[in-house]
């Protein structure tokens, strides 16, 4: 068993960023991945899925892309970026380990890490395995059901598919860029939506990024109630268009409420795709509202930006919604789940989880000495587990360890002093 201080689980970028703030405290340490660095990136993604943010703002502090920083890098570029990074910092990564158990010691501070490669008798162990772990796709539609299901994280492109219809279910990120490929490519696409926001993508000359942070929304610290599972609409695709579900329909997208059940091949839908709409569309326009308000207050010189304020007329699948839906009858082949993802600590053998599985922690502290994780939602604020939010929560991490380190070392020279 190796002795170390620091175990890191995962190389994406919660574990790069963790390991640059281990290495800038001169603290030893590992990361630990069980395939390639950003392997999400990688093969958990879409062909066409760029970055959510401009790429000056979707990154760490201390290297740029290399792309337009105005531009929505690629997945593929991200990859790169990560991989350089992890060069830049000489992160010592080791793939294709996978950690099978994390087990508190009984008799001392510490934790027994378990790989097939090999053990650790680690003082730290940081989880960055981030917040997209297992795909979730909710007990809906029978698996036996004759219908393809399958997850976002294993979509790649129109042509991959069967011939027919789609049904995507979930209206955030994933889902309503992989619904607006599919219908730009001529397929006949139903998209479910639930309760989500629906900020621009920019506004008056700057990105929807900007906003957030002189607005302060970025480090807001809790979810607003009822909000923890409300998805955002946002994309970079096609350079950045802020989504706008009522011009989808207008381009031949049929929006329905939320899926609520299936029965015989039957889709049950709720009463709330309008709600769902409206609230989005509220949200939307506190935005702008807020940003008017702030440039006036802080006299900036930006273009006034009137269009941005005009709401489509509601078209007919919202009109006249749709509650009740064939499968066969609408001639779907397949149904796309874009619907999130469940924490899976199942190699972590310490009371650290609630009854529901995931992580008990402050700002990442948990509660089990010398355990940490990184990369969660909201881990301290809204940004948490975006690119350059993560790298500041890793800071924070870090810290604590370093502030453990001397808290002991302190104890180890008392105690020689005293012999």
């Amino acid at each position: 068993m190796q002795k170390i201080d620091t175990v890191v689980i995962g190389a994406g970028q919660a574990g790069i960023a963790t390991s640059e703030h281990l290495n800038t405290h001169g603290i030893d340490h590992v990361v630990l991945e069980r395939d390639r660095i950003a392997e999400r990136w990688r093969s958990a993604r879409w062909d066409s899925l760029v970055a959510n943010g401009p790429a000056w703002h979707d990154r760490f502090p201390n290297m740029t892309f290399s792309v337009d920083e105005e531009s929505f890098a690629s997945k593929d570029d991200v990859v790169r970026y990560f991989e350089d990074y992890a060069r830049m910092i000489e992160a010592p990564v080791k793939t294709g380990v996978q950690v099978t158990s994390v087990v508190p010691h009984t008799d001392r501070p510490g934790f027994a890490v378990t790989t097939p490669d090999g053990s650790y008798d680690a003082r730290h162990v940081v989880s960055a395995t981030g917040a997209f772990q297992t795909p979730s796709i909710p007990p809906i539609i029978p698996e036996h059901a004759e219908i393809h299901q399958m997850h976002s994280t294993s979509y790649r492109n129109p042509d991959a598919l069967a011939d027919g219809a789609v049904l995507v279910i979930g209206g955030g990120s994933s889902g309503s860029q992989i619904a607006a490929e599919l219908n730009a490519a001529g397929r006949q696409v139903y998209l479910s939506l639930g309760p989500h926001d629906r900020p621009p993508r920019r506004y008056r000359g700057r990105d929807n990024v900007w906003w957030l942070g002189v607005l302060g929304i970025w480090n807001l610290d809790t979810p607003a109630p009822g909000t923890e599972h409300v998805t955002i609409a946002v994309s970079g695709a096609e350079g950045g268009k802020t989504v706008d579900f009522r011009q989808m329909a207008n381009r031949g997208i049929t929006l329905l409420g939320m899926t609520e059940g299936c029965e015989n091949g039957v889709l049950r839908l709720a009463d709330d795709l309008k709600t769902n709409l409206d609230a989005g569309d509220a949200n939307y326009l506190s935005m702008l509202k807020a940003a008017d308000e702030f440039a006036q207050t802080n006299s900036l010189d930006l273009p006034d930006e009137p269009d941005a304020w005009n709401i489509p007329a509601d078209p007919e699948c919202v009109a006249s919604p749709i509650r009740t839906l064939d499968l066969a009858q609408a001639n779907i082949t397949t149904i796309i789940w874009a619907t999130g993802f469940k924490f899976d600590y199942g190699w972590l053998k310490a009371d650290a989880l609630d009854p529901h599985g995931r992580p008990v922690h402050q700002r990442g502290v948990s509660k089990v000495p010398g355990l940490y994780f990184v990369g969660l939602p909201w881990q301290s604020r809204r940004g948490s587990s975006f690119i350059w939010g993560v790298w500041h929560d890793a800071k924070f991490i870090v810290d604590q360890i370093a502030i453990d380190n001397a808290y002991m070392s302190y104890h180890a020279h008392r105690k020689m002093v005293a012999e």
